[in-house]
């Protein structure tokens, strides 16, 4: 399988709260191509963690259609102590609005975190590759904590990395923020520019979040996307996707960059 040619389409922040929203993307997805679809899916959103057998059943139906379950945090929740300046409390409660969970949080809590996550999915027998964090944000503890763990990958906004050789490619997420109009407006308008820019980009990834359900224009826009991205580009999870890196490696630029990477507005 080649990796000159992939598209990653993946849906955050899946939980029984937001499924109703995620189930309609995954409609819309679905009404453009029948493709597999990557599902980040947080165990105890919003500190709920009541069993939801029947939410349990939906995902084991999305398991057996081809799509993957990643885990994608534990809460989604940022509930580290205050922050030490006005530049982290921007980013901790203005821009991620208290949900970069593991932005703040030392290596032992995070490790903690990975592993209650671990467990919940092995509790269903589900099987487990990826991990993302909340808002793609990772302090050096997440980051420490992560080596921990057998993940094969993790992604960023502007990387994916390939956990057991600590190399990434460089491949920045199209995302949409619908806080109001203009932004709605201006994210449209970047993700146009970035497809054309991501043109020779070995992957394309495309994350969409419960809330772009609500905005017609935004679900019609990432339908147009996966549609143009399909005429080139063979879609696929991001399990696949980084098994194929790592029968491919000498074919891609990879950095060893571990920065925290954030996106030109907030969600």
């Amino acid at each position: 399988m080649s990796v000159s040619d992939a598209l990653c389409v993946s849906i955050h922040d899946v939980a029984p709260q937001t499924w109703p929203q995620c189930e309609y993307l995954l409609r819309a997805i679905r009404a453009v191509a029948d493709i597999p679809v990557t599902l980040l899916v947080v165990p105890a959103y919003h500190r709920q963690n009541t069993p939801d057998s029947s939410f349990d059943r939906r995902l084991e139906q999305r398991l057996v259609h081809g799509d993957e379950l990643a885990l994608h945090g534990y809460m989604h929740l940022d509930d580290a102590p205050r922050a030490s300046s006005l530049r982290e409390a921007w980013v901790r409660h203005v821009y991620t609005r208290s949900e970069g969970e593991f932005y703040a949080i030392d290596r032992a809590e995070a490790s903690r975190r990975l592993a209650l996550g671990c467990k919940w999915f092995a509790q269903r027998g589900w099987p487990l590759e990826g991990f993302v964090a909340p808002a793609w944000l990772m302090g050096p503890g997440a980051w420490q904590a992560l080596a921990e763990f057998p993940f094969n990958y993790t992604t960023t906004m502007r990387r994916f990395h390939w956990l057991p050789k600590g190399c990434a490619v460089y491949s920045p997420s199209l995302v949409y923020t619908v806080r109001s109009p203009w932004r709605r407006y201006a994210s449209r308008a970047w993700n146009e520019i970035a497809c054309r820019s991501l043109h020779c980009n070995p992957l394309l990834r495309l994350s969409l979040h419960p809330v772009d359900a609500a905005y017609p224009d935004i679900v019609r826009h990432a339908q147009r996307v996966i549609a143009d991205a399909l005429q080139v580009r063979k879609p696929m999870t991001k399990a696949v996707f980084a098994r194929t890196v790592s029968a491919n490696m000498r074919n891609l630029a990879f950095s060893a960059d571990r920065q925290t990477c954030q996106p030109p507005w907030g969600r």
